[in-house]
């Protein structure tokens, strides 16, 4: 499953259109735990993904029922839960994300329209994502992989690596921090549930050998290698030309 992860100042109704007819994406990725994405807006985002078939999943700034249930209640499809370092904490999200009696989630949305058994169609569709992103949850990580009804577990190397102290923070390549990484897949992987990471050109098969499903991708430095390329390209012709 491949889901880009939109900079918040640039996800956009039209950029999903002009991506989604392509039909090489599975998850639009946006983000409100860091950023200036409003919650007016999420509607929209989740309609333009609608439209194409791919599933829309929101980041929260927080686990709590009143703001993971509002995501949902905008038209999301998914929540990305983060800082999830306990088992108590993934039984949280998804008692937030899901309907009874697999959860305590409140009211419609946006989603209910037009549906007859809307509570048990969320439940059935509705995705939950947790983030582990702290040594906290890595110690505990053979405990959160038990809590059912999580459809993915997706390790962020990058505040796993600022967790794990000043000498790491800023270096998600550090091998120890690699090494923690590679533990958790292994660890989600052999418990049969779903392993997410962000990756790159330079990593996604290693991981996809490793068994990670959920793969995430930063659009921002496709958009800015693709962009050097051309200019280094009309530079060099340009200077060939002069001469």
């Amino acid at each position: 499953m491949l889901a880009p992860h939109f900079p918040p100042s640039s996800a956009d109704a039209d950029i999903i259109d002009q991506l989604g007819h392509l039909g090489i994406i599975d998850v639009a990725w946006f983000e409100m735990e860091h950023g200036p994405l409003t919650w007016d807006r999420l509607s929209d985002l989740s309609r333009a993904c609608d439209l194409w078939g791919i599933t829309s999943l929101v980041r929260v700034h927080q686990n709590e029922p009143g703001v993971i249930g509002r995501a949902l209640a905008r038209g999301m499809q998914s929540v990305l839960v983060p800082h999830v370092n306990t088992r108590e904490d993934a039984e949280r999200a998804v008692a937030a994300g899901l309907y009874p009696p697999k959860g305590m989630r409140r009211g419609g949305g946006r989603q209910a329209y037009g549906v007859s058994d809307y509570y048990g169609t969320a439940n059935d569709e509705t995705m939950i994502v947790v983030l582990i992103e702290e040594v906290e949850a890595i110690r505990n990580l053979k405990e959160i992989v038990t809590v059912p009804d999580i459809d993915c577990f997706l390790v962020g190397p990058a505040d796993l690596a600022q967790s794990m102290g000043a000498k790491y923070a800023g270096h998600s390549s550090h091998p120890e921090v690699q090494a923690a990484v590679r533990d958790a897949i292994k660890t989600i992987v052999a418990s049969g549930r779903v392993a997410g990471l962000p990756v790159n050109d330079d990593t996604v098969v290693d991981f996809l050998n490793m068994g990670v499903q959920f793969l995430s991708v930063q659009t921002a430095p496709y958009l800015i290698n693709g962009l050097k390329q051309f200019t280094r390209k009309v530079q060099t012709t340009t200077l060939a030309l002069a001469r």
